[in-house]
């Protein structure tokens, strides 16, 4: 099973094993870890931000346009940000490593 290593705002590291098919935002949720997701992966809030290491980034599919338009509203905006009910877990993606932002924002509110 692929795993993904989760990086907390205080540096601490949380690896998990994802099942191929299942987004990052529900492994978060399935192993404790602080990644909100207050639109439960419905595309319609960007709480769900991470931030792709480099090395991962040109690795992942393209965003489509309608997580451009979330991303374009969620705090602490980096060139490799991506949303995490977005990600799609492969055997491909074997050791992926993101970054939890310090903040998030609900565009919904």
């Amino acid at each position: 099973m692929p795993k993904v290593t989760f990086i907390a705002a205080d540096g601490s590291r949380q690896d998990v094993e994802v099942a191929v098919g299942l987004s990052v935002l529900e492994a978060a949720h399935a192993n404790g870890v602080d990644l909100e997701g207050a639109c439960e992966g419905s595309l319609a809030c960007s709480t769900c931000h991470v931030v792709v290491e480099p090395e991962w980034y040109d690795k992942l599919p393209e965003a489509e346009e309608e997580e451009e338009d979330m991303l374009d509203m969620a705090f602490g905006l980096t060139r490799t940000s991506r949303l995490g009910c977005q990600l799609i877990m492969t055997e491909a993606l074997d050791g992926l490593t993101l970054r939890l932002p310090t903040e998030s924002r609900d565009s919904r509110d």
